[in-house]
């Protein structure tokens, strides 16, 4: 059991939203020196130059940039999730430890830290109508987090599993949690008011690999997964007692629990990061060999599209809207790609986009030199100038691990999300003012 920290000044909550725009707490340096005035005439004659000299002009105010706040929690960050209203958020500092931080007036304070796990906590997420914290670890075990007072009480949940829970989400309806594993299967969990307890039933022979992500359809009966076999696969998960049959010809309710609906086998390496579009049309997922799939029609005619990066490979992935999706990765700079009216899919640009310096392009051409000097092939200078490699990263200074919406009520389009990743860093980016989002 753990207890909160004692000495936790009091003061009026802000959201996340509001910290981000709060210039006192996150104020980004400007290194703009005003120009010097000028100095005093010592003649007549430079007088009346510098009365007929053009005035100088101030140097221009620096760009907005696309993240709106950042703060260094901690030296590395393994999964982060906020609390419904955004004014808490809770993390796992690479470690064993949630620790969950509260903003007040004009700083984070560490409020509690949850150290049930015995080893690494892999996985968190909040619920946003409950208000419950489930969290999954390598020591293989689930706890569910029940604010009581001040203080969060764990409840164990039974996964079954002989390997380490390696990710976690809240199925639409919050009545059902989803849990991936090494131990190559997948554990649905719910509750069962009858023995007052968390319990699982576990989708087994169905990945040939480690589950690395789940993501529930909006009809919280279908899950998507991926796996380090390079498959993306789409299960049924009903239930009899948790979920209800439509009065309505519902094909989703008709299948039986584990049943597999799709196995789509278009990566060959391993898969992350799977999510489905608001509507639950598209399915989009990541491969570590540099590509990123967008699939329409999953469950009756699949068509899918391969987009290849010409950069590093993607670890997650965030729907903005239907035709809006931010891939985060080992680039340390958020992607954006979109579809155009015919639904063909294209990588846009970078959110945290960076002007390659004169330098860059300077030692390009002394590579091109050298090159033409100890007899390199023209194809090999010339690709060399095309395509000179560039800074990655900017915000982050290491790979982006997790990427989580910031929705407000019931609104389909996000257009706030946060990033974390192995520096430390939790980065609140403004989607809105700075991405063309495509309904």
């Amino acid at each position: 059991m753990w207890a909160p920290v004692v000495g936790v000044p009091n003061g009026p909550v802000r959201s996340a939203d509001e910290w981000c725009t709060s210039s006192s707490v996150f104020r980004f340096a400007s290194k703009f020196q005003p120009f010097p005035p000028p100095s005093p005439p010592s003649t007549s004659a430079s007088a009346s130059a510098s009365a007929t000299a053009a005035p100088r002009r101030s140097p221009p105010p620096p760009p907005a940039m696309a993240a709106a706040a950042i703060h260094q929690f901690a030296e590395c960050i393994t999964c982060h999730a906020w609390s419904p209203d955004h004014s808490m958020i809770a993390f796992c500092p690479n470690n064993n430890e949630v620790h969950i931080y509260k903003f007040f007036t004009d700083k984070w304070e560490k409020l509690h830290v949850l150290s049930k796990h015995d080893q690494i906590v892999s996985g968190i997420d909040w619920s946003r109508s409950s208000n419950k914290i489930v969290t999954v670890s390598h020591d293989r075990n689930s706890y569910v987090w029940t604010q009581e007072g001040h203080d969060w009480v764990p409840t164990l949940v039974i996964l079954k599993l002989n390997r380490a829970a390696l990710c976690v989400q809240w199925s639409p309806k919050e009545n059902k949690f989803a849990v991936g594993s090494g131990a190559k299967s997948v554990c649905i969990c719910y509750y069962e008011q009858d023995n007052n307890w968390w319990i699982s039933k576990v989708v087994r022979k169905k990945h040939e690999s480690s589950v690395t992500s789940v993501a529930w359809h909006p009809n919280n009966i279908l899950l998507a997964t991926t796996s380090t076999d390079g498959k993306c696969r789409v299960l049924s998960t009903f239930i009899k007692g948790v979920d209800t049959r439509g009065s309505h010809a519902s094909t989703s309710t008709d299948w039986k629990f584990g049943e597999q609906i799709a196995q789509l086998d278009l990566s060959s390496m391993w898969a992350f990061g799977v999510r489905w579009s608001p509507s639950g049309k598209t399915l989009a997922y990541a491969g570590h060999n540099s590509m990123i799939y967008f699939i329409d029609d999953v469950e009756t005619s699949p068509a899918a599209q391969n987009l290849a990066l010409r950069d590093l490979p993607l670890r997650d992935i965030l729907f903005l809207s239907e035709r809006t999706v931010i891939g985060v990765g080992f680039d340390c700079n958020p992607m954006i790609f979109s579809a155009d009216e015919t639904g063909l899919w294209s990588f846009v640009r970078y959110l945290d986009e960076r002007k390659v310096t004169t330098s860059t392009s300077r030692a390009s051409q002394l590579s091109e030199a050298f090159g033409k000097l100890y007899g390199q092939s023209k194809q090999v200078a010339s690709s060399d100038t095309v395509e000179p490699s560039k800074p990655r990263g900017g915000v982050h200074e290491n790979c982006i691990t997790c990427i989580v919406p910031l929705r407000k009520g019931n609104d389909s389009i996000v257009k706030r999300f946060s990033t974390s990743g192995l520096d430390g860093k939790i980065v609140v980016w403004d989607a809105e003012n700075h991405i063309d989002i495509k309904k």
